[in-house]
């Protein structure tokens, strides 16, 4: 039987709000779809290609005769093309053939909406029917507003699914998505993490972009299995109470032959333009975000992970270079904005729309900003002019940071600024504070690596830059690998380097992150004023010739705890310390346990009695003993007259 044409999945109203750039379930209705048409099982095929001459589906099922099953063109002058065509089921393989007005090119294309596709380098996508996974997380998802909330402990797992664990007897290969959903949820449940972040899982050309040069923008991965197991893995995240964060890059895509770029023979989904539609540092093409269909595009994509994968969030990669014209460009190589200015109009109206639709519809989610400049008030709300964001990463303090700690011990004293200055903006925004991905690769070494001094200081420098993490107000991200101090830095053609937690450095530094990340959870004060200027308070930080800097946490409830790093090798026995409270304060975190491969020096986890004695600014103190290079966290015992 021949394709079937007047069939069509698009309302007016669709084809209104897809021309006006504010539909935002196109998955529903372009892409593929299998169904059945007077009582005749096939596959819907509509795709946009306004530009085209023709349009015809080929595949294994018409032996890629581009004859066989032409498309035809709605009336509306949507530019859409459409057609039934029978006996076409799931798991079929196909492609659009387009011939474009534009000079007869003759064009092999994806298709733009597909739910999944051929694992590459092969590149057709294949008729998938999304639909009927039995989904067992309600009580996770009708419950996840307070766990994705800014009053909740919030400890990101940031993870490339191909690297994190292979299995060297069946090829060296990734595990899959339905073996991760029991390996990765069991490691991730010990370990203490309360989210994990995906890099993009969205189907990408090069595995070595790993996932951020997307085109699949509506299919996870095909490496690592299905879409059904891919919603296995999401849902026994969330079963294990874990919620899951997917990277996702609306800022360019790459110019491979048979996606998104030059989709009609024309321009269609890039600026024409190569200054607004060409990205010089990733040599990839630019979202026309000025261009309506293409915003519906976007804002589908992005509510299409929250509504058929039940995501608790994105993480919008790049945004930096979708806000500024300008973006890695020199003078005369961008066009201003109709103001003469250099900021991207199109794409920062784009940006607080998609915010806005997402958290109208999906009240628990939370979408965080990778943006590396000072633009103001991306995690405020658009109508009060910001970018609508939940949360953005603080890069200012993960540069400041890892730079201090780069640095030989003997000059740290001459570079506490770099820890203490992120204090001066930490309420700016809702930031998170992240060692992530980007540290880790290109030469930059591993977060072990980094560390300066021998591998006893090694291991104790980053135990220290861990508890400094987690004490330091905002919510925290520590990419894999970075839990145990993996010695090399991560390469995405190899699994993480598991052995090493044999070595009782390695080994240690997995049982303080698994500690801190529990204690971090169980302990209020450590979370709960992440974004209140109550929440946090500056014993000392002006001890340079130390390096020692010390400070509370509180939460709304009363509760206190007393974070104290010593940042040199030196021990320091007797050091007086304000408290802000009289009471006994008990050394209930200590970096330097023999546990997590330290000298097993402290205060033995006793509690300190405050005396009356005027220092810091405080009417008591404590006097305690200060392990060399580490974090420890004191809690003021309250007793029943306290409480």
């Amino acid at each position: 039987m021949s394709v079937i044409h007047g069939v069509s999945l698009m309302k007016e109203k669709d084809i209104y709000f897809f021309r006006e750039g504010n539909h935002t379930k196109l998955y529903e209705v372009l892409g593929s779809h299998v169904m059945e048409v007077d009582g005749v099982r096939g596959t819907l095929f509509a795709v946009w290609a306004p530009n085209a001459r023709a349009v015809s589906v080929i595949g294994d099922f018409n032996g890629w005769n581009p004859r066989t099953d032409p498309l035809g063109p709605r009336w509306d002058d949507s530019g859409i093309w459409e057609g039934f065509v029978p006996g076409v089921g799931h798991g079929e393989l196909y492609k659009y053939r387009i011939v474009s007005n534009h000079g007869d090119q003759v064009l092999e294309k994806g298709d733009p909406f597909a739910f999944w596709w051929e694992t590459p380098p092969r590149s057709a996508s294949c008729v998938w029917d999304i639909e009927g996974f039995g989904w067992s997380d309600d009580e996770w998802m009708s419950n996840r507003s307070y766990a994705n909330g800014t009053k909740a402990p919030q400890n990101i797992y940031e993870m490339h699914l191909g690297s994190w664990r292979h299995v060297p007897e069946e090829g060296d290969r990734s595990l899959s998505y339905h073996e991760l959903a029991t390996t990765l949820v069991d490691y991730v449940r010990e370990m203490g993490f309360t989210h994990v972040e995906f890099l993009p899982v969205m189907e990408h050309p090069f595995y070595g972009s790993w996932g951020y040069q997307t085109l699949g923008y509506f299919a996870p991965s095909s490496r690592f299995g299905n879409p059904h197991e891919f919603m296995e893995l999401v849902d026994a995240m969330h079963r294990a109470g874990i919620g899951v964060i997917l990277d996702w890059v609306p800022s360019h895509f790459p110019s491979d032959a048979y996606g998104l770029s030059n989709f009609d023979g024309t321009c269609l989904y890039e600026h024409e333009d190569p200054r607004k539609g060409y990205h010089p540092d990733w040599k990839s093409s630019i979202f026309n975000y000025g261009r309506n269909e293409v915003r519906s595009f976007l804002l589908s994509s992005a509510r299409f992970w929250l509504d058929r994968y039940h995501a608790d969030g994105l993480r919008v990669d790049a945004v930096a270079s979708m806000l500024y014209l300008d973006y890695s460009r020199k003078d005369g190589e961008w066009i201003p904005n109709r103001y003469g200015g250099k900021e991207n109009i199109e794409a920062i109206d784009f940006l607080r729309k998609m915010n806005e639709i997402l958290y109208t519809d999906f009240p628990g989610i939370q979408t965080t900003a990778e943006e590396s400049t000072s633009w103001p008030m991306v995690s405020r709300p658009a109508y009060v002019g910001g970018l609508g964001f939940g949360y953005k990463w603080n890069m200012g303090w993960m540069h400041d940071t890892l730079h201090y700690m780069g640095l030989d011990p003997i000059y740290r004293k001459y570079h506490q600024n770099g820890l203490t200055f992120g204090m001066w903006y930490a309420y700016s925004e809702n930031f998170t504070l992240p060692l992530s991905h980007d540290e880790v690769v290109h030469g930059k070494g591993s977060l072990y690596g980094k560390m300066p001094g021998d591998a006893w200081q090694k291991a104790a420098n980053l135990r220290l830059l861990l508890g400094w993490q987690y004490g330091h107000p905002g919510k925290k991200l520590v990419f894999m690998g970075g839990e145990f101090g993996q010695g090399a830095e991560w390469n995405h053609d190899t699994s993480l380097a598991w052995h090493e937690l044999d070595d009782p450095f390695h080994g240690g530094i997995s049982n303080w992150v698994r500690d801190l990340n529990h204690f971090y959870k169980s302990h209020s004060a450590m979370w709960d004023g992440d974004y209140e200027r109550w929440g946090f308070e500056w014993i000392d930080c002006g001890d340079t010739d130390a390096s020692v800097l010390s400070f509370t946490r509180r939460d709304g409830y009363g509760n206190v705890v007393l974070c104290v790093g010593n940042f040199t090798p030196v021990p320091r026995q007797g050091y007086k310390l304000g408290v802000p409270e009289p009471g006994e304060w008990r050394e209930v975190m200590n970096s330097d346990a023999q546990a997590y491969g330290g000298g097993n020096w402290g205060n033995m986890g006793l509690a300190l009695h405050a005396e009356p004695y005027v220092i810091h600014g405080r009417e008591w103190a404590i006097t305690l003993t200060l392990p060399a290079l580490s974090f420890t966290i004191f809690e003021l015992v309250r007793g029943e007259r306290d409480a």
